[in-house]
């Protein structure tokens, strides 16, 4: 039997993304220290990029439900060697219950669940984040209930992130409003797949009318440092702001996936005010992982 992996978003229907939010809330809320469903079992977590919540949370998750996580980096194995992804996938899915990856080509991810005798879960890849997804929607759910039918504004770089939307507004039924500097658009065709629910907009201010949720990311992703000071120009009339907000509903909610960049993608008083939720939205990177990790790994829980 091929195991269930969790590459994108789309992997989901709409009844196992909401399972998986809902499950995640009574994870957060009733945490009981003898429910270990997962004793025995060791998640492999394979870093070619750096982290801070996607590492703790992946890791505190297999300890809160009882098993392991091993840590492993290209320079640690035989992965920074050469090895084929293959060999690799194969090597490693023998000895472990399932393996996440954070890293920078999406095929990395894609072959290694080819490959892969356990399930493979994307922690990070240069064209999706699903795992934030999983924790941005519960956050949303937690603050205003279900999202079918609200408006979310995307502001700011086409990247991972913006991709990972499109494809929760595909899965969950939402509305999404992007806006976006020329050059720097998601790709046409994880737009093109969306169909009615995407709509494009030249300003921050005009996306964001009328919305219930808004979001943006840093200017410069983690490799794109280079491109800092191009970026900064290409960006400077998409930063989120008191004024952005105005436009929103008024109990529109903020996210950001973090790290950010107060005064530049979003101003000090928006991330730091009344309607962002980032640090709920950082601690159910926890949560929304734990109920993955059950949903994937878990016999009882599928």
């Amino acid at each position: 039997m091929n195991p269930r992996h969790f590459i994108s978003l789309l992997d989901l229907s709409g009844d196992e993304f909401r399972r998986l939010i809902n499950r995640g809330i009574v994870l957060k809320n009733n945490r009981d220290p003898d429910y270990q469903p997962l004793k025995g079992q060791v998640l492999a977590m394979i870093f070619e990029k750096s982290s801070t919540r996607t590492r703790i949370s992946f890791e505190s998750g297999m300890s809160h439900f009882g098993g392991s996580a091993l840590f492993l980096s290209p320079r640690d194995t035989q992965l920074g060697r050469g090895e084929p992804l293959q060999d690799s996938a194969r090597v490693i899915s023998s000895m472990v219950d399932g393996i996440m990856l954070r890293t920078d080509k999406h095929e990395t991810v894609t072959t290694f669940a080819q490959y892969s005798s356990v399930p493979v879960i994307n922690g990070l890849t240069d064209l999706q984040h699903p795992c934030q997804l999983l924790a941005d929607m519960q956050t949303y759910f937690e603050h205003r209930g279900d999202i079918k039918g609200k408006t979310v504004t995307w502001i700011g770089d086409g990247n991972n992130m913006c991709h990972s939307y499109i494809h929760a507004a595909m899965v969950l039924d939402f509305n999404l409003n992007i806006a976006c500097p020329k050059g720097y658009q998601p790709l046409a065709e994880i737009v093109d797949a969306a169909g009615e629910r995407i709509r494009f907009f030249d300003t921050a201010l005009a996306a964001a009318q009328n919305s219930d949720l808004v979001v943006t990311d840093v200017w410069a992703s983690m490799g794109q440092e280079e491109e800092q000071k191009l970026r900064e120009l290409a960006f400077k009339d998409y930063q989120v702001n008191a004024d952005v907000m105005k436009a929103a509903h008024s109990d529109a909610l903020f996210m950001h996936c973090l790290p950010a960049h107060r005064g530049e993608e979003v101003s000090a008083e928006v991330i730091d005010g009344a309607q962002s939720v980032i640090f709920d939205e950082a601690e159910n990177r926890l949560h929304a992982q734990k109920s993955l990790l059950e949903f994937l790994l878990c016999k009882k829980a599928r």
